[in-house]
């Protein structure tokens, strides 16, 4: 063991640990959620690219020399390769708005540097976790600064695997662009389409959100590093806001910038909450479809069995042969996931005060969370599911030709009010529109049949009298 103090009084701390006192007061006061911080590597990585820019910013500036520079910014880049993130032990969810985690990086980065000079952890009489590694900072800008970099680098990865579910719609859309099928409204028949148009209407719907998730990463940009406590620059010396901006961007290879108004900057947190509800809408949008899939596959004999879900386990404990649709299932409860999570964001939003909101701890928890599980549910429905997917042709060919709906085809040519008569007559019956139409002398029973073939249910041409032609 060794021992800290701060100006509470002196612990003991386990001699190998490389936190120090200020860490280990927040492990004892924060035993919330069970995860540390080491669970959310990109984090970890971010909280020290922003002390190797500060570090660098500062020796630039003359405030530290060239021995301790090099000793930190070597520590950070081992923390921003993987290594000693079995230190960054404080709990996600802490009070503080965050001084804990700021804490806990700067002793672990302290200790390392003083072992690389030949130093034993805890000698901080040369080098000092505060006066040193947080020098010209507080956690007031280095905290929402690192969350921010953190989640530019979660959502290029949330991007690209959704971007690649939205290729393999594509591929099926195409695979099925001849599959004639029902379409529905409201769980009714309505017209016919391809089961094609179906699944590319999904692909257009989740590249959409892709372009929204690149939207609102780009509002991550902006950076409050240099405004300190409270956004008026207190203790940063003068340079160092466009310096440490420009060093951060270099690190990071992120496109940075300062925050026009850094008293506004360290306060907002609208650009979390807009994260959030892109999230939240791609959520949705992904829930919607695997409430689509899970109709689409039900059965096999009682259902819809229009398309078949690659079977991926066992279904039942008791019902020999059954199988699930657990791929959408799973899906689903990370997208009511991602939606609580949003309902908490806008509430840690709306609870900040005066000039700095104390709950970006489960504001950045609640983000982590949301892309890491959405950028998964993607993986996972893209190969698990989507890829493996069949069609029963001739069950969705059955369903269209029996159905009421396909009279909307003939409306153009016979009118509204015949076409719901006839519609009507063949419900009650039971009989084939085309029977109908032909027996009423509507239209002869040649014209009926080709305007009923597959290949023009998608694409009907109207009649002289409705397409301006004479």
């Amino acid at each position: 063991m060794r021992s800290e103090s701060d100006g509470l009084g002196t612990m003991e701390l386990p001699a190998q640990s490389y936190y120090g006192v200020h860490t280990a007061r927040a492990l004892a006061n924060f035993a919330i959620s069970g995860i540390p911080l080491s669970s959310y590597p990109e984090f970890v990585k971010a909280l020290a690219a922003v002390k190797q820019a500060a570090a660098l910013t500062n020796h630039e500036l003359g405030l530290l020399d060239d021995l301790r520079t090099e000793a930190m910014v070597a520590a950070c880049t081992e923390i921003r390769l993987g290594l000693l993130h079995g230190d960054f032990v404080v709990d996600v969810i802490q009070g503080g708005a965050g001084t804990s985690t700021n804490m806990n990086a700067n002793e672990v980065i302290a200790n390392r540097a003083l072992e690389i000079l030949g130093h034993p952890r805890g000698d901080y009489g040369y080098l000092h976790p505060i006066d040193h590694v947080n020098l010209s900072q507080s956690t007031n800008d280095s905290y929402p600064t690192s969350i921010k970099v953190a989640l530019q680098l979660q959502l290029t990865d949330l991007v690209g695997a959704l971007g690649e579910l939205v290729d393999t719609f594509r591929v099926k859309a195409a695979e099925f662009a001849d599959m004639v099928k029902l379409g529905r409204t409201q769980l009714q028949d309505a017209v016919p389409m391809t089961l094609g148009q179906e699944f590319g209407s999904y692909a257009v719907t989740l590249g959409e959100d892709a372009e929204r998730l690149l939207e609102a990463r780009s509002l991550l940009s902006e950076i409050n590093l240099g405004g300190t406590a409270i956004g008026t620059g207190l203790n940063a010396p003068y340079g160092y806001r466009e310096l440490v901006c420009r060093n951060l961007s270099e690190i990071t290879e992120l496109q940075l910038r300062s925050a026009d108004d850094l008293i506004e900057a360290t306060q907002d947190v609208g650009a979390f909450v807009q994260v959030s509800g892109v999230l939240k809408r791609t959520a949705v949008k992904l829930s919607k479809i695997c409430n689509d899939l899970r109709l689409l596959s039900s059965g096999p004999r009682a259902g819809f069995n229009e398309i078949n879900l690659p079977a991926v386990q066992a279904g039942s404990s008791i019902m020999p042969g059954k199988v699930n649709p657990v791929i959408p299932e799973v899906v689903n409860q990370v997208a009511f996931e991602v939606v609580g999570n949003d309902v908490t964001i806008s509430m840690a939003a709306e609870a900040g005060q005066l000039q700095l909101n104390a709950f970006e701890p489960i504001i950045a928890h609640s983000l982590f969370t949301s892309i890491r599980h959405l950028d998964a549910a993607c993986s996972t429905l893209d190969r698990r599911c989507i890829r493996g997917i069949t069609a029963n042709p001739d069950t969705m060919y059955s369903s269209v030709v029996n159905s009421i709906g396909v009279i909307t085809a003939l409306t153009p040519w016979i009118g509204y009010a015949a076409a719901a008569r006839i519609a009507k007559q063949a419900l009650l019956t039971g009989r084939a529109i085309v029977d109908v139409v032909v027996e009423e002398k509507l239209m002869p029973v040649n014209q009926v049949t080709a305007l009923l073939q597959p290949e023009a249910f998608t694409a009907i041409p109207l009649p002289p009298t409705m397409n301006g032609s004479s």
